[in-house]
């Protein structure tokens, strides 16, 4: 119960630790993922690696926790059950990793960050549909907002007025220059950068949901018997998918580890423990409100990357486009959607 009040009001200091891990680990999983997973990796690989790596962590994390034993989050767990809750969020996060490895290893951090936004659009709507969360007249503005940053940050809205200028006075000085905008489009950034970080922020919207449903209704499923529940029907899935799927052939012909490095475990860890804190977070703040945690994410993804890369600093878009989303995400937690008081209506008469 404590979990879905934390949600709905405001946050409570374990929420904001997870939340603040969430971050750092969303802003780091591009850059290491990119620098130490080759593109030439057979992706379920990975994706199996680290289910049972997330597995592992969640098992130690209950057993070491000295105030949950075994035996009372046990209590009341069936096949059944299991099956209703964990199978189609494990199902929906598996095809979401394999999105997010590919526009991972296609798209620099900024972006991918700034276009994994847009799960908050999805978890808005699939929690209205899924859980009767409605959003507030200033929510749906910071909803827009936040798709305008993504797209200020993108270069698809370049900050330049003049562009703006040129395109109402229909002249051909936009579509000709270089300055105006740093957007700039190929058909593979799109096939395998764009869209699959747009069909995985959809996917991470509707599982968000239907896991917030499960871990704060009622009395609340624990979050981390909730992840091992979703890896090992995640684990169960890809083992059927190796028999007909081409990642399996690719297995019997190059082998399960193959362009895998030392190194390579790096992102598995980093991407295996964020999968746990998302559940942690969607627990004990809601999967809307974890927004807050993927925008200090962005905020981290920039530093490093013009820490570790001479050549990339924070362009005027990217802050423009992080201001916004800031704002945005604000403007969605203070202006909360409030219920007509039927009920003192109805006293009253």
């Amino acid at each position: 119960m404590a979990a879905s009040k934390s949600s709905s009001s405001s946050l409570s200091p374990t929420a904001l630790v997870f939340m603040g891990l969430l971050a750092l680990q969303f802003g780091i999983q591009p850059i290491v993922t990119k620098k130490y997973t080759s593109p030439e990796i057979i992706r379920s690989t990975v994706i199996f690696t680290q289910e049972i790596v997330k597995l592992l962590i969640a098992m130690i994390g209950i057993t070491l926790n000295t105030s949950t034993k075994w035996k009372d989050i046990t209590s009341g767990w069936s096949i059944q059950s299991w099956l209703r809750l964990a199978l189609l969020p494990a199902t929906i996060y598996l095809i979401q990793n394999l999105c997010s490895l590919l526009a991972y290893q296609n798209l620099d951090a900024i972006t991918y960050n700034v276009l994994n936004q847009t799960k908050t659009l999805s978890a808005a709507l699939c929690c209205f549909l899924l859980l009767g969360k409605r959003q507030s007249k200033l929510q749906i503005v910071a909803l827009v907002i936040l798709l305008v940053a993504a797209l200020v940050m993108e270069g698809i809205l370049p900050l330049n007025l003049e562009y703006y200028m040129n395109y109402l006075s229909n002249t051909t000085a936009a579509a000709d220059s270089n300055e105006t905008t740093k957007f700039s489009l190929s058909s593979r950034h799109v096939s395998h950068g764009v869209l699959p970080i747009m069909l995985a922020s959809f996917l991470s919207g509707l599982a968000g949901a239907i896991t917030q449903k499960s871990l704060q209704s009622g009395g609340g499923r624990n979050a981390l018997m909730f992840t091992m529940e979703l890896c090992v029907a995640s684990v169960l899935i890809l083992l059927v998918s190796f028999a007909t799927s081409d990642d399996g052939k690719k297995i019997q012909e190059r082998g399960f580890f193959d362009q895998w490095t030392f190194l390579t475990l790096v992102p598995i860890l980093t991407n295996s423990a964020g999968g746990i804190l998302v559940g942690l977070v969607i627990k004990y703040a809601g999967t809307i409100r974890k927004g807050f945690a993927l925008i200090f994410g962005i905020l981290i993804s920039g530093i490093v990357q013009s820490l570790i890369d001479e050549n990339k600093t924070l362009s005027e878009e990217d802050i423009a486009g992080g201001v916004l989303a800031a704002l945005s995400l604000w403007m969605h937690a203070s202006f909360p959607y409030v219920a007509a008081p039927a009920k003192m209506k109805a006293k009253a008469e």
